[in-house]
Parts: structure tokens; C-alpha cells; sequence
């Protein structure tokens, strides 16, 4: 049974690497359990840490679902300065999504629901809000 997940990036300048996440999340590190390493509980039970250390080649895309992806986009290029970021979509497939990269190279990116009714169904889900 795996019940909780972790994904770790690298970043070569940890403490540059640190903040940028930070700003990225919008928010300070849950956990610094030692130095040149910072989690974040994205969601209960899944953690994104950032470590100090050469970034994997061709790693990622790690993608986070949001709510807005223009608006995270808007502001990614403005407060991180992430100049490539173009949004993609399919018939087929029931979201929008772009891809971007930090500092270091590791590919991130987000994912919006093109439905409202299905993006606010799977927020709810996934927070274990009752109807």
C-alpha cells in the first residue's frame, strides 16, 4: 500500500534554490531537516524537497494543478522571471498545461482543468471535503 509520496529536485546554489521555491509556492519550507534540504507538503501526504546537489539531466516534468493557470503563469514571469512558458491543449485531454524550468534546469510546470465543475470536483476530492 503506498500511502504518501516525495519528488526531489536538485538545485546548485541551495540557498538561491530555497527562496525561488519558495516564491514558486508561495510559501516558507515546512520542514529544514538539516542543511542544503527543504520540504514542502504540497498536499497531505505528498512533499516536494529541494536539495543541494547537481539537478538530474531530462528529469521532470513535475506538474502542480492549479486553479488559474494564467494567472500563475503571469505571475511566475514576473516574480521568479521565467521567460519560456507556453500553455498547450488537446481535444482529447481535459486539461490545459505549459511547462517551465528553474534556474537549474529541472522542468516544472502546472495543469489546469479545462471544466470548472471537474476542477472544483477534484479540488474537493483531494482535500476531503464532503458535498
Amino acid at each position: 500500500m503506498i500511502y504518501e509520496m516525495t519528488i526531489q529536485v536538485r538545485v546548485s546554489e541551495f540557498a538561491k534554490g530555497q527562496q525561488w521555491y519558495t516564491t514558486l509556492l508561495k510559501r516558507e519550507p515546512d520542514f529544514l531537516p538539516h542543511e542544503g534540504f527543504a520540504e514542502w507538503e504540497l498536499l497531505p501526504g505528498c512533499w516536494l524537497q529541494v536539495a543541494d546537489g547537481d539537478p538530474s539531466i531530462n528529469s521532470g516534468p513535475i506538474r502542480l494543478g492549479v486553479v488559474d493557470i494564467e494567472e500563475e503563469r503571469t505571475r511566475i514571469q514576473e516574480e521568479l522571471g521565467v521567460k519560456h512558458f507556453d500553455l498547450h491543449s488537446r481535444e482529447e485531454v481535459p486539461v490545459k498545461w505549459g511547462t517551465f524550468s528553474d534556474p537549474w534546469g529541472n522542468q516544472l510546470g502546472f495543469f489546469e482543468y479545462n471544466s470548472e465543475d471537474e476542477k472544483y470536483e477534484r479540488i474537493r476530492v483531494v482535500l476531503g471535503k464532503s458535498q
